[in-house]
């Protein structure tokens, strides 16, 4: 491996807390790249799906499997992220990109999502470690509590997994549970700028509210894993197949490809989409 990205003090948070910051991961370049990219290349629009929370207001998302040649792929890819997520993994397997997605949250209209782990929809595809499964969210514009930004619980992911239901078109954390953890541990509002990135592991409780305010709050999330982590319950491929890493420095300088050839998520693939946990 190649040297540490993240420090002794972050990896202790991450462990204590279920989730650390990395201020300005990407660079305000970087950062224009992919949100420009994300507005203007038409696979993101063609791919989106529209999810309801019990409002009716929606969230869009845009999800695909195998990291490509594209500059979401080449952020995954990165030497950065994945030397910063095989420290937090602490794992001498290889690691593997289980999926990325867009988030949209749209001003007035973006969704909130319930309370929820994701290894309390991951739990369904059969992996066998959730400590060797964690999120990564770079922001691409900025969140806040104003534009519904991503709640944590903190030092919840020591809970185990919960128990999740239907809530609504959702699927959320057992709310006896969320109450007991609310008046045990902090609530903590991840407000975060472009290009920062928060680290997150599969049996942290968090959750978003609503986008009332008139600013947008989009996100690229990507999930890992490590290769010796079994699933015994997933048909993709990318979760068991170690990233070819590439050098940080491929989303600015190398030459991208159109996210026109990526296996998205389909909707009308999948009828149980709402039980999967896609959303944030």
């Amino acid at each position: 491996m190649s040297k540490p990205y993240l420090s002794e003090e972050q990896l202790e948070n991450y462990q204590k807390d279920g989730y650390v910051i990395v201020k300005n991961f990407c660079s305000k370049q970087e950062v224009n790249k992919l949100y420009s990219t994300a507005l203007q290349d038409n696979a993101m629009a063609n791919n989106a799906l529209d999810l309801n929370d019990q409002t009716g207001k929606k969230t869009k998302l845009s999800l695909w499997f195998t990291p490509g040649n594209d500059v979401f792929g080449y952020l995954t890819r990165s030497e950065r992220m994945v030397n910063a997520v095989g420290q937090l993994l602490d794992n001498k397997s290889a690691v593997c990109h289980f999926h990325s997605k867009l988030m949209q949250k749209e001003p007035k209209v973006g969704g909130a999502w319930e309370w929820h782990q994701d290894y309390g929809y991951w739990y369904k595809n059969q992996f066998m470690f959730p400590d060797q499964l964690i999120s990564v969210m770079v922001a691409l514009t900025a969140a806040n509590k104003q534009n519904g930004c991503i709640q944590v619980i903190k030092g919840s992911h020591k809970m185990g997994r919960v128990n999740h239901g239907f809530a609504g078109e959702q699927v959320g954390a057992d709310q006896v549970m969320v109450d007991n953890a609310l008046k045990t541990m902090d609530l903590v509002y991840v407000e975060i700028e472009p290009g920062d990135a928060l680290f997150f592991h599969s049996n942290i409780l968090h959750r978003s509210e609503a986008n009332l305010s008139d600013s947008p709050r989009w996100s690229i999330i990507s999930c890992y894993s490590t290769q010796s982590n079994l699933a015994y319950n997933e048909t993709t491929n990318s979760w068991h197949t170690p990233i070819e890493t590439v050098p940080d420095e491929a989303l600015l300088n190398w030459e991208s490809s159109s996210l026109s050839g990526a296996d998205f998520l389909k909707k009308e693939n999948d009828p149980a989409l709402k039980e999967t946990g896609w959303e944030k």
